[in-house]
């Protein structure tokens, strides 16, 4: 696949969602999701997507700039930036900044001339590159303090089925929701109690899931009225962040409390709110899109425990496919648009 078309198809799912304008919502004083500071990557144009924060209060993220070539950034808690991340085999202009630790280990993905995606490991300056073995395609999405990290794979390149998989200790356990087109995990926490990601079913719906400590897997999470469901990250405290979208066109942030309870939060104003990290301390890095359609990013605090609703009923199972198997080889069963950032 020509690696340009592979952007396009992500372009696709970073606005995966019709733009929507709501508000802020109203919530009791019990707790809340308050906004701290806005932010772009320098330079003018520029679309801003933070992915995951680290406990030092440093955000990963990726930038597209006017010409949409995508690379990866760092803004550190100080409020500086890194240059911007380039992996060295990135021949198409893709690179992904998607995970951070406590020691400022960068994880993520980037194209190559081969149409593939491949991982990356950044520290110190020294990129690592990074496949599951006998996959065409492996992204990486998040990395925990003890330098395990959680991502898919796909065994036919970026158009084929994706499963989840956790590199624990060096171990590698792959999953797949049972029935799902499309499997994707995007954080494993420091406890190791919980994995969090989404997964597409069989008549093409995007739902979250999370995996436990005993590797079982609870799906589908989605907050009532959801039309599409993506958890993005989560913190020791089990605390859960993603998004949501309805079926009046609204996207929503989306901080879920498993098993089953959630708040939504729009950005103030806007039109597009999707949130993608949260520390211990209940700092959350995340994206809003204004009224020209940039994004931009923002960081934001959850004060006191904010008022939840329930989700949807829960399935739970126990399965836990091997690396061996797809499970669907047909690009068709999912349409291209993946993965979500």
């Amino acid at each position: 696949m020509n690696p340009k078309k592979i952007f396009n198809t992500i372009l696709a799912v970073l606005f995966v969602f019709p733009l929507m304008g709501t508000f802020a919502q109203q919530v009791p004083n019990s707790g809340s999701i308050e906004v701290i500071t806005t932010f772009d990557y320098p330079g003018a144009g520029n679309l801003t997507l933070p992915q995951k924060i680290n406990e030092r209060g440093d955000i990963v993220g990726i930038f597209l700039d006017s010409n949409l070539v995508s690379r990866g950034f760092v803004r550190f808690n100080d409020g500086s930036f890194s240059d911007p991340i380039v992996d060295p085999n990135d021949t198409v202009g893709l690179t992904e900044g998607r995970g951070i630790n406590n020691s400022r280990t960068v994880c993520g993905d980037y194209a190559a001339s081969d149409g593939n995606f491949h991982g990356f490991f950044l520290s110190g300056g020294t990129f690592t590159e990074y496949d599951i073995a006998g996959a065409a395609s492996t992204l990486v999405h998040s990395i925990n303090d003890a330098a395990d990290f959680a991502g898919a794979f796909s065994l036919t390149g970026p158009n084929g089925i994706h499963q989840g998989f956790v590199s624990v200790g060096g171990t590698i356990t792959s999953f797949s929701v049972p029935g799902a087109i499309q499997t994707l995990a995007y954080e494993i926490n420091n406890s190791k109690q919980l994995v969090v990601g989404y997964y597409i079913d069989g008549s093409g719906i995007v739902h979250g899931y999370y995996r436990d400590a005993d590797g079982a897997l609870h799906f589908p999470i989605d907050p009532s009225g959801s039309t599409a469901t993506i958890l993005f990250g989560l913190n020791d405290k089990n605390w859960v962040v993603g998004r949501y979208g309805d079926s009046s066109g609204a996207t929503h942030g989306l901080f879920f409390v498993p098993p089953n309870n959630f708040f939504t939060f729009d950005f103030p104003g806007s039109t597009f709110t999707s949130l993608g990290g949260i520390n211990d301390q209940g700092v959350i890095c995340g994206r809003y899109v204004d009224a020209s359609g940039i994004a931009h990013g923002f960081i934001a605090r959850v004060t006191g425990t904010p008022p939840t609703k329930q989700a949807g009923p829960q399935m739970k199972a126990f399965n836990s496919p091997s690396l061996v198997t797809p499970l669907n080889p047909s690009p068709s069963a999912w349409g291209g648009a993946m993965p979500a950032r």
